[in-house]
Formats: structure tokens, C-alpha cells, sequence
């Protein structure tokens, strides 16, 4: 079992590492970090599902403190990727929006990152890739449970 272990750990390393190279080489041409990029996406994901764009609750599903969601945020307004606005009815809240630039770009990543998963299932039955999502989502549960994290797979982006 201790070298299925080992297999596994090698697995995952290797796994992590070619998407943070195929990552980078998406985003090589253009002006985004893949941080960047994945916050853009949350804000987009907020603003055109209806939840929550305060940004204490960006950074809060973000799990990152104010502070660090702060420093983003200025780049990317920076960078005409968001904005800022302070809400109507609570001028402490500050909302964030994305722009045009910022709409664009997400939905850019979010194909980038769709077509990634699926060439990486594409050699998969249907009945491998419904168990391989279920086995990835009992791993990313039990993690996350040790961490004391959240716990659905839906909230990474």
C-alpha cells in the first residue's frame, strides 16, 4: 500500500504541475496571472449568477484575506479588467464588477479550462470519466475535511 501511496503522490505532483504549465503557456500572451484570471472568473460567476459580489465575500470563497483580494483588485481595475463601486445603501460595501475586458478575458480562461478537462477525459468511457469525478471529488472532500475547508469541488475555479 506504502508504494501505491508514493505512486499516487507522484501522480498528483505530475498532474498539478502540467496544468500549471499548460496554464502558463495559455496565459503567456496576455496581461492575467492564472490568479488573476481565476478571480475574475469568481467575480464574473458572482455577478451573473445573482450571489454575493461584496468584496469580503469574493474573498471569502476566494479564501484569501482582504488585504491580498485588495492588492488584486487594484491591478486588475488597473489593468481595466474590473471596477470598483461602493453600494447604494451601505457605503462601507464595495462591489466588484467586471468590465467588458474582464468578461471577455474570463470567458476566455473558463473555455481554456474547459477544454482542457475534456482532452484530459477524452480517452475515458463515459463510465470511467463519471468515476474518475466521483473518485477526484471523494479525494478533494477528504482534503479539505483535514484542512478544515469547504468541501464541494464546485467552489474551485
Amino acid at each position: 500500500m506504502e508504494q501505491g501511496k508514493d505512486t499516487l503522490s507522484g501522480f498528483l505532483t505530475e498532474l498539478f504541475d502540467r496544468f500549471q504549465r499548460a496554464e502558463a503557456g495559455f496565459l503567456s500572451g496576455d496581461d492575467l496571472s492564472p490568479q488573476e484570471a481565476r478571480l475574475l472568473v469568481a467575480v464574473c460567476r458572482a455577478v451573473d449568477g445573482g450571489l454575493d459580489n461584496r468584496s469580503t465575500a469574493i474573498a471569502a470563497a476566494r479564501r484569501v484575506t482582504a488585504g491580498t483580494l485588495t492588492s488584486a483588485v487594484k491591478l486588475l481595475e488597473k489593468k481595466g479588467y474590473l471596477t470598483r463601486r461602493r453600494d447604494e445603501q451601505d457605503r462601507r460595501v464595495v462591489r466588484l464588477t467586471p468590465t467588458e475586458l474582464g468578461r471577455k478575458a474570463s470567458e476566455r480562461y473558463t473555455a481554456f479550462r474547459k477544454k482542457l478537462t475534456e482532452s484530459a477525459i477524452a480517452c475515458l468511457s463515459e463510465d470511467e470519466a463519471a468515476g474518475l469525478i466521483r473518485t477526484v471529488d471523494k479525494l478533494s472532500q477528504a482534503l479539505h475535511r483535514s484542512a478544515g475547508e469547504r468541501t464541494k469541488m464546485e467552489e474551485y475555479i
